[in-house]
């Protein structure tokens, strides 16, 4: 799946020491997939990270426009 980081989620992945390998595979392969409870335009893909223990990554992402926009992402 082609995405784009927001200049938001940009500084949250540094910040937070996530991969990009890890977002394209919560994109491409997600654990489980829901929908944001506040914002139709969002969505959320969950993945567990063997690197980081098995934590669950959630990315954030608007699914309304070409390519995904990723807004944020962190560990539950």
């Amino acid at each position: 799946m082609q995405y784009r980081l927001s200049d938001h989620a940009k500084k949250r992945l540094q910040q937070r020491g996530i991969k990009l390998e890890w977002i394209s595979a919560a994109l491409t392969f997600p654990d489980q997939t829901e929908n944001d409870p506040e914002d139709g335009t969002l969505a959320h893909a969950l993945k567990d990270i063997p690197e980081k223990g098995f934590r669950r990554l959630r990315v954030i992402y608007n699914e309304s426009i070409e390519p995904v926009t990723i807004v944020t992402a962190y560990f539950d």
